[in-house]
């Protein structure tokens, strides 16, 4: 089986009960939606978070977040092929793998594209109070043309991002602190137009700690949900 979850931020234990409690094995994988929090302090703080995560049986494939370095910025992760895409992964950690961003994954008969980065509305605290804040955060140009040459060349079912096409923005969560009209949408907005320019079964995205779903969209924080409602849709279609 697939799962799919929302950002953890570096604690890992409802991932880990999860897959005690449903006893899952090697053969399934565990999907967090970004800000996993096992790239934030870059140090030996987050082997805490990769060990955990590392030490159940299942897979955990990561997107990229806004509140974590990119591995490929990292010397000790190494690249490789993986179910059809390339991941970053550590030799410690195998069992822990960073999804490269535009890569289509192969999840039990599924195709899922990754589109990872968001913007941190909280950049300007981070900077005045000495807290991390990664540059490179959202996606870059060349990521956008990868993708975008991706959704052209491939066909997948299954979209795998950190935040949310810009119509779909759960404005109800916006932090009332925050003035808005600095915050960058750039790549929400971007995400607009990849959204109307491709066919899919569903959208998983983290990022707004929220969980809801709007249409195909699922909004994913402490819930979790799995591949198995599609295997049904095939299952069904097929009889047809």
């Amino acid at each position: 089986m697939v799962f799919y979850t929302g950002d953890i931020h570096g604690m890992p234990w409802n991932v880990v009960k999860l897959s005690i409690r449903l006893h899952l094995t090697k053969d399934d994988t565990i999907v967090i939606l970004g800000d996993v929090g096992a790239n934030f302090y870059c140090d030996e703080r987050d082997n805490e978070c990769k060990a955990a995560l590392n030490k159940i049986k299942p897979m955990v494939l990561c997107v990229h977040g806004n509140h974590e370095a990119r591995p490929s910025s990292l010397p000790m992760y190494r690249q490789k092929s993986w179910n059809g895409g390339l991941v970053w992964f550590e030799e410690e950690y195998p069992s822990l793998l960073f999804a490269r961003d535009g890569e289509i994954f192969n999840l039990e008969g599924l195709r899922h594209l990754v589109i990872g980065g968001a913007y941190s509305v909280d950049k300007y605290y981070r900077l005045t109070h000495g807290i991390n804040w990664f540059p490179d955060e959202q996606p870059s140009e060349e990521i956008k043309k990868y993708v975008e040459a991706q959704i052209k060349e491939k066909p997948f079912d299954i979209v795998l991002s950190h935040t949310c096409p810009f119509k779909y923005e759960p404005t109800e969560v916006f932090l009332p602190m925050v003035d808005q009209s600095t915050v960058d949408s750039s790549t929400e907005k971007w995400l607009d137009h990849i959204e109307e320019s491709i066919e899919y079964k569903a959208w998983f995205c983290g990022h707004w700690h929220i969980d809801k779903r709007i249409d195909k969209m699922h909004f994913l924080f402490h819930s979790f949900e799995s591949n198995e409602q599609f295997l049904y849709e095939n299952e069904r279609g097929e009889a047809q």
